[in-house]
C-alpha cells in the first residue's frame, strides 16, 4: 500500500498498483524505496480532485497497458468507454482540475483527449483558419510525439 497527502492535507492509502498509473508517484517510490512508509506529498493537487484521480486509476487498474500506438493516438468521443464518459461528466471546472492533476501526475491514460476534444469538452470555439492551424502545426512540430 502507498500513502499519499493532497494539497489540503486529506491523506489516501492506495494500492501501488493504483499508485504506479501515476509515473511522478511510480518515479518517486523507486527514489525513496519500498520501506519507507511517509506519506508522498503531491501539492498541486486537492483533496477532492486527488479522490477522482484514484477512482480513474481503481476503474482501469485492470486495464491492460496500451501498446504504443494507443498511445499515441488521441481519443476522440467514439474512442471513450461509457464509464469514462460518465466520469467526465462533471462541471468544467472539475474537469479542468482533473485534466491538470493527470499532467501533474503524468498520467497519459487520463490525459489522451485531442484538441478538437477539448474544444467539445470546454465549449471552446476554434477561430483559427485552416491556413493558421497548418502554420501553428508547422510551428510547433519540434514538440509533437513521433
Amino acid at each position: 500500500m502507498v500513502k499519499i497527502t493532497s494539497s489540503d492535507n486529506q491523506e489516501f492509502t492506495i494500492a501501488k498498483e493504483i499508485a504506479n498509473q501515476s509515473v511522478l508517484i511510480k518515479n518517486m517510490l523507486e527514489d525513496v524505496g519500498e520501506a519507507d512508509d511517509q506519506p508522498i506529498p503531491l501539492p498541486n493537487v486537492s483533496g477532492a480532485i486527488l479522490q477522482k484521480v484514484i477512482e480513474y486509476a481503481t476503474m482501469h487498474k485492470d486495464d491492460p497497458p496500451p501498446t504504443p500506438e494507443d498511445e499515441a493516438k488521441l481519443k476522440t468521443s467514439e474512442d471513450i468507454e461509457e464509464r469514462d464518459k460518465e466520469f467526465i461528466n462533471v462541471d468544467q471546472g472539475t474537469l479542468f482540475e482533473i485534466i491538470l492533476a493527470a499532467n501533474y501526475l503524468d498520467m497519459k491514460n487520463l490525459l489522451g483527449f485531442s484538441v478538437e476534444e477539448v474544444r467539445k469538452l470546454f465549449n471552446i470555439v476554434n477561430d483559427f483558419t485552416p491556413e493558421e492551424e497548418e502554420q501553428i502545426r508547422k510551428e510547433n512540430e519540434w514538440c509533437e510525439d513521433r
